[in-house]
């Protein structure tokens, strides 16, 4: 019997090549980070994104990063302040939200929204924290930073589907097809997007 042929995958009914281009886009514009703090262990995991916004060099994603080294490109002016909320937050749990400015590579000031949930182990300890991180230069308005902290609040579906987000974009490998991690990438822009708008409103 004859080999089946194989079709690429960026030529099944043209599906892949416009998300490659689209998650070229998401990566060159920093719109979107995911995070992992473990608590426990003091150390932090970003994605692509997160660690070029964050820790200014892409190439640290996926590496376990001590609090140094993750806050690296935090302004001057608000890593003491940022530092401090980390803190709370680490003992507290629940939701948090905080608007603050990082340095870029250019040495342009930029403004992200962060958005993370803080878990507890069934003694009460917080030992884990993940969220998602979000350029909002664009659309922030003055130049105040913001901290947003509610422990009691329901998660709405928007909250809800961050989590979810957040965790695909955890379990895909690097097997996955170029077409899904791109697609969970736009998903995960997205719902930055409105938190960012929703935060706003708070």
């Amino acid at each position: 019997m004859g080999q089946r042929s194989k079709t690429p995958v960026n030529a099944i009914d043209g599906f892949s090549e416009p998300f490659d281009r689209l998650r070229a886009a998401l990566e060159a514009s920093c719109v979107v980070g995911v995070w992992d703090w473990d608590i426990v262990r003091s150390t932090v995991v970003y994605d692509a994104g997160a660690a070029r916004l964050l820790a200014g060099d892409p190439a640290l994603a996926d590496k376990d990063l001590d609090g140094l080294t993750s806050m690296a490109a935090v302004h001057p002016a608000d890593h003491a302040w940022l530092l401090d909320h980390v803190q709370q937050a680490s003992r507290t749990g629940g939701l948090v939200v905080a608007e603050y400015r990082v340095v870029a590579q250019d040495g342009t000031v930029r403004w992200l929204l962060s958005r993370g949930r803080t878990f507890k182990d069934p003694n009460g300890r917080a030992v884990r924290s993940r969220g998602i991180i979000i350029d909002i230069t664009e659309m922030h308005q003055g130049s105040e930073r913001y901290v947003f902290s509610n422990l009691s609040a329901p998660v709405d579906s928007l909250e809800r589907a961050a989590d979810l987000a957040i965790e695909l974009k955890r379990t895909l490998e690097s097997e996955t097809p170029p077409e899904i991690r791109a697609a969970a990438d736009v998903l995960l822009m997205s719902l930055g997007r409105a938190i960012a708008r929703s935060s706003g409103n708070r």
